[in-house]
């Protein structure tokens, strides 16, 4: 035999049997089906692996945008107490500019640059500085306003604020005491001691502070001193003293929904009492 022959009946199967043919061709398209389903069922699983993958993707990434826009530029705050009464009042919520005074990175001390600084009379989202009458929340979120800067020097005679020497407006609600305990004194008040002065217009410091009589004190550097608009419904910086810096959230940008949570008789107040003239109000 040739090589050349040998090459041409290496490439030709001698005929078959019918029979054996069709069991052969039933066989084969049993594998090619059952092939196929197999690579569906692949193709299948690994589609809906990606799918739960990329659903969960977006999801982090969502909570993620939604945590550093609550951190680093605005939040939502609620006002429980009537201690900025008329500028604020319970039951107002507050769009919050966390920027404007530099974010806080939070679970450290650091405090990122901001594009504004605090000024006398900006009504500011803070830390408390330790509260120790309160030891179940000593340090809590507060929303007061900004009354002196460090170097100020600043004295309360008659319920009358003054900051180095000038008088204040009473316009932030500081109206004569309703309930005429102005001479009150308290354990809390005697941290002033510390940072009285002498021989300023203010005359001398009384020996025991009250709520309408106390200072000349001066503001501490890298602090300020905060107060509340409703002077005798406030527990404020002539309680628990100055506030560092750093302790600075933001500045209330405005009210974007309130309804009157204090002494309504409506049910379902948050429904059906809404202050519709105050949403929207800018704070100032």
């Amino acid at each position: 035999m040739s090589p050349r022959s040998y090459h041409r009946l290496s490439h030709v199967s001698p005929p078959a049997p019918p029979v054996a043919s069709k069991k052969s061709d039933r066989s084969s398209e049993r594998s090619s089906v059952s092939a196929l389903r197999s690579g569906k069922s692949s193709a299948g699983s690994s589609g809906s692996g990606v799918s739960v993958w990329e659903n969960v993707k977006a999801v982090l990434v969502t909570v993620a945008i939604f945590l550093a826009i609550r951190t680093f530029l605005i939040e939502a705050y609620r006002i429980p107490s009537g201690s900025m009464i008329p500028t604020l009042l319970v039951g107002d919520w507050l769009f919050v500019n966390k920027l404007a005074y530099g974010p806080h990175v939070p679970f450290t001390n650091i405090n990122l640059p901001g594009y504004d600084e605090p000024e006398r009379g900006d009504v500011v989202v803070f830390v408390s500085p330790n509260q120790i009458d309160q030891p179940e929340d000593p340090n809590p979120t507060l929303v007061k306003r900004l009354v002196a800067v460090a170097g100020d020097t600043i004295w309360m005679r008659g319920a009358l604020l003054h900051v180095n020497g000038m008088p204040q407006r009473q316009g932030f609600a500081a109206q004569q005491n309703p309930r005429g305990d102005g001479g009150f004194s308290h354990p809390l008040f005697a941290w002033q001691h510390q940072f009285e002065v002498r021989g300023t217009a203010g005359g001398d410091p009384p020996a025991s502070p009250t709520l309408d009589d106390w200072g000349p004190l001066v503001v501490p550097e890298g602090h300020l001193f905060m107060l509340g608009d409703n002077r005798y419904d406030s527990k404020d910086g002539r309680y628990w003293g100055m506030v560092p810096r750093e302790n600075v959230r933001g500045r209330p940008v405005f009210v974007y929904y309130s309804y009157n949570a204090q002494d309504s008789d409506r049910p379902l107040p948050f429904l059906t009492d809404i202050r519709w003239g105050r949403i929207g109000d800018v704070i100032r």
